[in-house]
C-alpha cells in the first residue's frame, strides 16, 4: 500500500514531512486535514492520531504521529533518500537529535505562538494575545540568536557545519517560514540582525526546488491574504475607495 501523508500544508511541520518526500521520491497519497475547520479532531482522523495532530502518517498497517518521528522514520524506511539528510554515522545522527530537540522547546515555542498571537488566532476561532505575543517574541529572538551563534557554525551553509541538508534543516526552516505572514516591516524587524539565519533559510531552500516553492504556495497565498486585509484596515483607506 502506497504511503499517505496526512496533512494541512498551512501547518508548518507538515509541509517539512510533503517536501522531505517529494525531495526524495517517496510516493505518497496527500490527505487534506484541514486545521481551520478543526477537521483533526473528527473521531475518522482520530483513528489515525488519537491526539488529533498534523502531520500523521499511514504506512501499510503502520500509524506514525510527530513530525520529528515522521521524517526519521521516512529517512530509515525509504532506501531513496540520501544518506546525508539522516546519516548512517551514529554521532552524526546524535547531533541531529540534539537540534530537533532544541527546535521543540525554543524555535517552535517562540515562532508559532508569535505568529499565533499576532495573526492567526482569530481564523483558528481564538483571540489575538498581545502578553502571549511578547513572550513568544522573546523565544523567537533567543532562539535566532541561538542559530545565527551556536547551531550554524563557520561558513557552512546549513546546520552543525555541514555543507548538506539533513532533516533537522528542513524542520526549522519550515518553522521559520511560518513568519511570512507577518507584516513586512515586523518580519524584517525579527529577521534583519541575523544575516547567517537568512542565507541559510535561502540555502535550504535552493537545495529542496522545486518542490520547496510548490509547498509553500498555501502559505504564499495566506501571506497575500493577510497584507490585503492590512491595507484595507488602515485608518482612512476606506473612505479613499
Amino acid at each position: 500500500m502506497k504511503l499517505k501523508v496526512y496533512a494541512d500544508r498551512m501547518s508548518q511541520p507538515s509541509r517539512a514531512i510533503i517536501i522531505f518526500c517529494k525531495v526524495n521520491g517517496i510516493e505518497f497519497d496527500e490527505v487534506l486535514i484541514i486545521l481551520a475547520k478543526r477537521q483533526q479532531l473528527s473521531p475518522e482522523f482520530k483513528e489515525i492520531n488519537p491526539l488529533g495532530k498534523v502531520p500523521s502518517i499511514v504506512d501499510g498497517r503502520f500509524k506514525l504521529f510527530e513530525s520529528h518521528a515522521i521524517l526519521i522514520y521516512l529517512a530509515s524506511a525509504f532506501p531513496s533518500v540520501a544518506d546525508h539528510w539522516y546519516p548512517n554515522d551514529v554521532s552524526k545522527r546524535a547531533k541531529i537529535h540534539s537540534v530537533l530537540d532544541w527546535h521543540h522547546t525554543n524555535l517552535r515555542p517562540g515562532a508559532a505562538g508569535y505568529v499565533m498571537n499576532t495573526v492567526l488566532a482569530p481564523f483558528l476561532g481564538r483571540s489575538l494575545d498581545s502578553k502571549a505575543a511578547a513572550e513568544a517574541e522573546k523565544i523567537l529572538t533567543k532562539s535566532l540568536s541561538t542559530l545565527e551563534t551556536f547551531w550554524l557554525k563557520g561558513n557552512a551553509k546549513f546546520l552543525l557545519g555541514s555543507n548538506q541538508p539533513s532533516v533537522a534543516d528542513l524542520s526549522l526552516v519550515c518553522e521559520l517560514m511560518q513568519l511570512q505572514v507577518l507584516d513586512e516591516k515586523d518580519r524584517l524587524r525579527l529577521f534583519s540582525p541575523y544575516k547567517k539565519v537568512e542565507e541559510w533559510i535561502e540555502n535550504t531552500r535552493k537545495a529542496t526546488q522545486p518542490h520547496f516553492d510548490v509547498v509553500h504556495k498555501t502559505l504564499y497565498g495566506a501571506k497575500d491574504k493577510f497584507e490585503k486585509q492590512r491595507k484595507m484596515s488602515k485608518p482612512g483607506l476606506q473612505s479613499k475607495m
